[in-house]
């Protein structure tokens, strides 16, 4: 039985003014999503990746063409509604960790619960801070954290509300090797524990062929759609 799908870019398009004219950043771009799946993006610098990125999560509009995330139509909505829209369905996890350096670990983890009007954001941060492997950090300030801890107290606040989506842009890119290995690990558990969609940005190949399919881009263009290693291998 074929997947829901809950991400799906319709010819998109991205246009910036440049000093020497019109820049296209992102050009005539389609794709599905089904729910559960990994994607990674990939491709040389300058390629349009984060951008692409930006648009499918509703935090650059596009050109032209449209985003429909967890059923919704994102050029449908204003500024409140795409907002709305992340807060509820969408997880981020980024290169630089975001962490608000005046919580703790915990309280970190919380916000997002808190902002929806959740009772039980305590206990459900803490719960997703175990499940990282933080459990013994919660009171811990990001200054008292290292650069892998950071980032595991991250991916616990862009998880901890079971997000429809959960996008990553270089999530191991601050990371030396060994501690981004444990960090990839954890995303790709997450991806499969909670059906959550992931939709990676990359310029490691091994991370990026650990996903379901890969997209290659470059100067703007969707080159490439393919089915990774990893089908195979979690088939």
């Amino acid at each position: 039985m074929t997947r829901d799908i809950v991400l799906e870019a319709r010819n998109l398009s991205k246009q910036v003014s440049s000093p020497e004219g019109p820049l296209t950043i992102v050009r005539n771009i389609s794709f599905t999503v089904a729910r559960g799946e990994s994607i990674a993006l990939v491709g040389p610098s300058g390629a349009g990746k984060s951008t692409l990125l930006a648009l499918l999560a509703g935090l650059e509009l596009p050109s032209a063409g449209d985003v429909v995330l967890a059923g919704e139509s994102l050029g449908a909505l204003d500024e409140d509604g795409r907002a709305r829209l992340r807060a509820e369905r969408v997880g981020f996890v980024f290169q630089s960790f975001h962490l608000l350096p005046s919580l703790t670990a915990l309280e970190n983890v919380m916000l997002p619960l808190e902002l929806a009007g959740r009772d039980d954001a305590r206990a459900a941060a803490g719960a997703m801070l175990g499940r990282v492997g933080r459990a013994a950090r919660t009171g811990h300030y990001p200054r008292q954290l290292s650069g892998g801890e950071q980032q595991r107290v991250a991916l616990a606040r862009a998880s901890v509300g079971h997000p429809a989506v959960l996008f990553a842009d270089e999530p191991t890119g601050n990371l030396d090797t060994a501690t981004g290995e444990r960090i990839a690990q954890l995303l790709f558990d997450l991806n499969r524990g909670s059906d959550t969609t992931l939709v990676l940005v990359t310029h490691e190949a091994a991370l990026a062929a650990r996903c379901g399919r890969v997209l290659s881009m470059e100067a703007g263009v969707l080159l490439r759609d393919v089915a990774s290693a990893a089908v195979a291998t979690h088939a």
